[in-house]
């Protein structure tokens, strides 16, 4: 039997496992589902998590368009951007996003956010595909369902 050690084993990029997932967002809660989306993205949901080394998993999303917001956040929430220009401060609310020509950007910018910044947050956001309809090109991965709504019963806006 091996001894029990103070140390902590960090795992080798060589050694990293990438797993495929994927995610039914229709019905479920912005915020709540961009922060379990970024946990496997970032792997904190393996025992063998090491901050500084890109062990997350690969994650589909499908039906993006279909997310929801609590309460009044739909038409109240502001995203805001600047051109670089003065004065070029734009504003949108995710209403207009949901509606417009690309909906997933509400939920891509939601996870980009709480990833890390930097060169190993962008190789971990290369592992998000989100799709704003049901159809994805990753079958061939046989990624595993992940039932988000099940997990918690604030996931999934009913009514």
């Amino acid at each position: 039997m091996k001894a029990l050690t103070k140390a902590t084993r960090s795992i080798k990029p060589a050694e990293v496992e990438k797993n495929w997932h994927i995610i039914d967002a229709e019905g479920l809660v912005v915020g709540r589902l961009a922060a379990i989306i970024a946990n496997h993205l970032r792997g904190k949901h393996k025992p063998s998590y090491t901050p500084h080394v890109d062990c997350g998993d690969h994650v589909i999303v499908i039906n993006a368009e279909k997310v929801k917001f609590t309460g009044k956040k739909m038409s109240d929430k502001v995203y805001y951007r600047h051109t670089g220009w003065i004065g070029g401060i734009k504003e949108t609310t995710p209403e207009k996003v949901l509606e417009g020509r690309f909906p997933e950007r509400v939920l891509e910018k939601a996870v980009e956010r709480m990833v890390p910044r930097g060169p190993l947050g962008r190789a971990q956001m290369r592992a998000l595909h989100v799709f704003a309809g049901t159809e994805h090109p990753y079958d061939g991965q046989q990624p595993e369902k992940l039932d988000v709504a099940s997990m918690n019963r604030k996931n999934k806006v009913v009514a």
